[in-house]
């Protein structure tokens, strides 16, 4: 039906990309479904996403641990 359609993208943009944008992603990617293409990025990366966040979402049952730290570029 929709054979054509191009899935918009949402960026979700920090500083560290290592904490707050990656659950923000994850809760995004888990409501939106395949409707979007959910990325994050920040302006300075930390180089890894935070132990806490990969725990916090999988509490919630949204597994992030194959997540990257990336910047905006």
């Amino acid at each position: 039906m929709f054979s054509h359609f191009m899935k918009p993208t949402v960026l979700i943009l920090c500083t560290g990309n290592s904490c707050r944008s990656h659950i923000a992603e994850g809760f995004l990617r888990a409501a939106a479904g395949d409707f979007v293409n959910v990325q994050s990025a920040g302006s300075h990366p930390a180089g890894c996403v935070h132990p806490l966040a990969i725990q916090v979402l999988a509490e919630v049952g949204t597994d992030i641990a194959g997540h990257r730290s990336k910047h905006l570029k």
